[in-house]
């Protein structure tokens, strides 16, 4: 079988390779993909910046946002992309491995663990889960999905704080994370705002369709003009991170996804702890899910319009020039890799 490998630390490395077809194990599937979504993540590998390849081996395979059939039953399953640490730690004891304290967690197509790129990958039972025949390709949308599932779940809870009642989100990129937050806080009953720098094109479309207020201006003037209860902050863009804290309505929850680049930014690091004090706001990262995020993200796809989903993916690109994939054009939301199976 052939799968998109790359060698971890070295750029201008990626190929299709030729690898023996895996053997799935007692509590294996054996998975055939059809699409493959592709994020910065895989990028930023293909860029010899990170990625990790399974002890002993050389290459890694890359892909982690998976959508598959099961070949001996034909039903579509999407694969979650992190497992726990062997130790383990006390989160991952308890199911939580997206919390992991010890960073002995691995992860399929990232770190110490094959991905999903292949013509035919293996996935344990307890790690697949089930996607609706309703929804087919858009399943490819699960695995991002399931981040924000996972980030609205942190939000909710915080949000059960004394007094606190949030009427206005605030979503800073609009890119396919920055849009599904953006779903979920419709499908809250939020009155949603969409910060992303495009001025025209796609995204503004994708947002009014949203029935959410899109906005390309400064974060400071938009913060003031819309004085949100809620940010998610999806980008990772210094000046977005530093201004998503401040200007918030009192007693927001301000939720962090994105890794930022490093990058110096002089900040009034007294003025804004005066504000999250004095406002009893709350700021907080969050990254990856488990499974039961994953469950919660395939249940708001099932609840969106299916219109509006297809409007996220932009591109989609044959398994055999996978890396075109990896190229991202200035209207490309979400781009997939189409597998041709039998």
């Amino acid at each position: 079988m052939r799968a998109m490998t790359v060698i971890p630390g070295e750029a201008g490395s990626a190929e299709l390779t030729e690898l023996p077809d895996p053997e799935p194990k007692e509590g294996e599937l054996l998975v055939e993909p059809l699409y493959l979504g592709v994020c910065g993540t895989d990028r930023e590998i293909l860029d010899g910046l990170h990625g990790e390849p399974p002890p002993g081996h050389e290459r890694l395979v890359l892909g982690h946002e998976l959508l598959g059939r099961v070949r001996d039953t034909g039903r579509l399953v999407a694969g979650i992309v992190r497992r726990p640490d062997p130790v383990p730690c006390a989160c991952c004891a308890n199911g939580e491995w997206d919390m992991c304290r010890n960073g002995e967690y691995t992860e399929r197509g990232i770190k110490a663990r094959d991905g999903y790129g292949a013509e035919l990958v293996t996935l344990e039972e307890d790690f697949a889960v089930p996607i609706p025949d309703e929804l087919g390709t858009l399943g490819v949308l699960a695995e991002p999905a399931s981040i924000l599932a996972k980030a609205w779940e942190q939000i909710d809870r915080i949000s059960t704080r004394a007094c606190s009642a949030h009427e206005r989100v605030l979503v800073t990129g609009a890119g396919p994370i920055g849009l599904l937050a953006a779903l979920m806080g419709v499908q809250r009953g939020l009155e949603t705002h969409v910060l992303d720098r495009a001025t025209e094109g796609i995204k503004p479309e994708v947002v009014k369709a949203l029935g959410a207020h899109y906005h390309s201006g400064d974060i400071t003037e938009v913060s003031k003009g819309c004085s949100p209860d809620v940010v998610v902050e999806c980008t990772g863009v210094a000046e977005l991170v530093a201004g998503a804290m401040r200007h918030t309505a009192p007693g927001a929850v301000v939720c962090l996804t994105g890794v930022a680049a490093s990058r110096n930014l002089s900040v009034d690091i007294g003025a804004l702890n005066n504000e999250l004090v004095l406002e009893n706001d709350v700021v907080f990262g969050s990254v990856n899910a488990n499974r039961r995020h994953f469950e919660q993200a395939v249940t708001s796809l099932r609840e969106a319009d299916r219109d509006w989903l297809r409007m996220l993916i932009t591109r989609t690109v044959p398994f055999e020039r996978w890396q075109d994939a990896l190229e991202k054009g200035d209207d490309d939301i979400k781009v997939v890799v189409e597998f041709s199976q039998p």
